[in-house]
């Protein structure tokens, strides 16, 4: 059983997240805190010099609230998005609010996972706590 439980969750990809939210639920203690974790990927600058002003604050809002719709049947869990890179933002979020299991979705690897690796990948192989992949 588990105190503290991070659930990334991607909302670009179609992934089971009721899957993830399920196994958080029945693996934590009674008063546990599960966060779902949304991370936005970082606009590169080449191009961020291009995007209006405020586009970042409005992209947030939109994901936060996209999120929040993702966890309606999901009581006492709570949304938060950030920014970063995911597999890294993952992993320091875990380490930097004492996280000690993250459940993570992931999918069946393709040929593209060998090269490129996979969020998941990296969460389980930097986590300095207990990773659950489930899929």
């Amino acid at each position: 059983m588990y105190k503290k439980i991070l659930v990334p969750i991607a909302l670009d990809h179609e992934r089971d997240s009721a899957k993830a939210l399920k196994f958080a639920a029945e693996n934590a203690e009674p008063g546990a805190e599960i966060i779902a974790l949304n991370v936005i990927e970082e606009i590169p600058a080449y191009v961020a010099n291009y995007i209006p002003k405020g586009y970042a604050k409005t992209l947030h809002d939109e994901f936060v609230a996209e999120l929040q719709k993702e966890l309606a049947g999901a009581p006492n869990v709570a949304p938060v998005v950030v920014r970063g890179h995911a597999g890294r933002t993952i992993v320091d979020y875990a380490v930097k609010h004492g996280v000690d299991c993250i459940v993570v979705g992931s999918h069946r690897p393709g040929l593209q996972d060998y090269f490129i690796g996979s969020t998941a990948l990296h969460v389980v192989k930097h986590a300095p706590c207990a990773v659950h992949v489930v899929r």
